[in-house]
């Protein structure tokens, strides 16, 4: 490895390998240096501790030589002292706790959230926290190719659980500091028109249960899919004409209450009685489907003349489609379980009337708009 009297003339003439990477090792301070990429990046590292540990301190010019230097000769007394708090938990570790932490504080779908980006991005297993650097996040963040907004939310989860590490006293920094994300996916406007909402209702119902059945239910409903996938049987109160979703459901938290209307019903009645779910899964007993992305390929294999679409795109054409039938904006907002809307401040606080009623006159002309569509 090589050795120089690392200067800031020096960092600037350091000449970038032609593969790889290359460290060049401080003169003055050992167990410190920079690593240089193929590409030009700088980066101060320092090794540490009886197993060699290499800690990246930041990249340059973000962060000067002096820093860099300070903050190097910082962990390595720190070590010498003992007090190397950072290095007695590892990756594993810190996520057994984080997810420990947001089971206390959030609902079951944050959880849910968290849990699935940091097991398919983040396969840390047993390295410590301190040790996993900000390029060995983004490369993985990197790597998702399935969406934009997938990188987006794997890089909010990163995020959350190295600051939680702050706040927990388990790391001094957080790698990700100074790094400005990726861009989310805009605000979709995709709304299915009348032959492509046909096309899919129709191939819905001739597609295995459980996904035709949902999508169906999608339609007929607006609901978020993981709301659907959720319902159980004793949501359903057929005396009442209505389905209540509970609050830990929801995506607001807040209890929804929806018409049965008699499609809605019908669809409901010819679904086999597994468990406590209209929609188990297949594999895992007690919970609920999830085989969203396979089941979805399947199904659009068979339609011809749509556009690519997503099931959150059902939802926006549900809304769009009760506008077209002129039902009112708030009572489209209270079927689609919307807080804030028409109905907002003051009068949202005083304002009790649950529009159940309003709700089942919105709902059955819907349904009778769709068999007008689906009959033709």
């Amino acid at each position: 490895m090589p050795r120089i009297a690392l200067s800031d003339r020096t960092l600037k003439t350091l000449t970038p390998p032609t593969s790889g990477q290359t460290t060049y090792w401080d003169e003055g301070l050992g167990n410190f240096g920079v690593r240089i990429s193929q590409g030009g990046a700088k980066s101060f590292v320092v090794v540490y501790g009886p197993n060699r540990t290499r800690k990246t301190l930041g990249r340059y010019p973000i962060i000067s030589l002096k820093q860099a230097r300070e903050k190097a000769k910082e962990l390595l007394a720190e070590v010498t002292l003992g007090i190397d708090k950072q290095r007695s938990i590892s990756w594993k570790q810190a996520r057994e706790r984080f997810l420990l932490d947001c089971e206390r504080k959030n609902k079951r779908n944050t959880v849910a959230y968290y849990r699935k980006r940091l097991d398919t991005h983040f396969k840390f297993g047993q390295r410590n926290l301190s040790d996993i650097s900000k390029q060995d996040v983004l490369q993985r963040i990197r790597r998702i190719k399935t969406s934009a907004s997938e990188q987006h939310h794997a890089f909010v989860a990163a995020r959350t659980i190295f600051n939680w590490a702050i706040r927990e006293d388990l790391l001094a920094s957080s790698p990700l500091n100074g790094v400005r994300g990726f861009k989310p996916a805009q605000a979709r406007e995709r709304v299915l028109n009348d032959n492509e909402l046909l096309a899919v209702w129709t191939e819905a119902t001739q597609a295995p249960y459980p996904y035709g059945a949902i999508v169906m239910v999608l339609i007929l409903t607006g609901l978020r899919r993981n709301e659907a996938a959720q319902l159980e049987w004793t949501f359903i109160n057929e005396t009442a004409e209505a389905i209540t979703i509970p609050a830990h459901i929801t995506k607001n938290g807040r209890v929804h209450t929806i018409p049965l209307g008699k499609t809605l019903l019908q669809v409901i009645s010819d679904l086999p009685r597994i468990n406590r779910f209209l929609f188990p899964s297949a594999h895992e007993k007690g919970t609920v489907f999830n085989g969203w992305g396979k089941s979805k390929a399947r199904l659009d294999s068979t339609l011809e003349n749509v556009e690519p679409y997503t099931l959150h795109d059902l939802r926006r054409t549900f809304a769009t489609t009760h506008a077209k039938i002129g039902t009112p904006v708030h009572v489209t907002e209270k079927l689609l379980n919307h807080v804030s809307g028409t109905i907002s401040g003051v009068a949202a606080i005083y304002n009790r009337h649950t529009y159940l009623e309003e709700m089942k006159v919105a709902a059955t002309a819907y349904e009778e708009y769709l068999k007008c569509l689906f009959d033709s």
